[in-house]
């Protein structure tokens, strides 16, 4: 009699306990959704990112950033010229300084197309200006004998502080990040957040040199500013 009456009452245990067939498999269908969309995000993400598209100025635009291009190499004395072609600026006259433009200025736009004129470079790099911070974003591709990720193509990112104070250019290495995760300052040589300019500026070489010719720099939301020393 005893097991009569304990057989109704662990009955409905029974068939509480546990999950169904039915939910089980909803369960492991599930994970492996979302397994799945995990690894085609990494993959997507970090193995193989897509190229960056090309930035591609209009004729205007390319004349003007001609121009500005002759001006900082040297080939624009004046305003005046800024606008002539090759052909119409190559004739005999006189060197002259006087009236020269030493100030340039560069939009993002402008920079971006400029790195695109190699268009192997403009798939892969990707230029970013905010106040006081240049920044990029790189593709590079791996060696197919390199030990780790070998063939693959990773993301890298960095930035550069550039601003201008006490008569001299600041140029300081804000960090380096690799598939997201920033390296290590030590991996960097301890470089980040330390001044170049100051710490190299008074050696002989390209710090020194780089700032004596520098009469002012800026950068801003989309633009950058300098202007050369005579």
């Amino acid at each position: 009699m005893e097991a009569e009456t304990e057989s109704p009452e662990k009955s409905p245990e029974k068939r509480r306990s546990g999950f169904s067939g039915k939910q089980v498999a909803l369960i492991v269908l599930a994970v492996v959704l979302i397994a799945v969309v995990a690894t085609f995000w990494t993959l997507r993400t970090y193995v193989y990112p897509s190229a960056f598209e090309p930035v591609t100025l209009n004729a205007r635009e390319e004349q003007v950033l001609d121009a500005k291009i002759s001006q900082l190499s040297g080939g624009v004395s004046n305003q005046s010229e800024a606008g002539e072609s090759d052909q119409s600026w190559l004739r005999e006259a006189p060197y002259d300084e006087a009236g020269a433009n030493r100030r340039v200025e560069f939009s993002e736009k402008e920079i971006n197309a400029l790195i695109a004129r190699d268009p192997e470079l403009g798939r892969r790099v990707a230029i970013d200006l905010s106040d006081n911070l240049a920044s990029a974003r790189i593709l590079i591709d791996v060696p197919p004998d390199f030990p780790v990720m070998p063939g693959r193509t990773i993301r890298v990112s960095a930035g550069l502080e550039l601003a201008y104070a006490a008569d001299r250019p600041v140029v300081k290495l804000q960090g380096v990040s690799v598939m997201g995760v920033p390296l290590p300052n030590a991996w960097l040589g301890n470089m980040k957040n330390i001044d170049l300019v100051n710490q190299f500026g008074n050696e002989s070489g390209f710090w020194q040199s780089f700032s004596e010719g520098i009469d002012f720099v800026r950068v801003e939301d989309g633009r950058l500013s300098v202007k050369l020393k005579e």
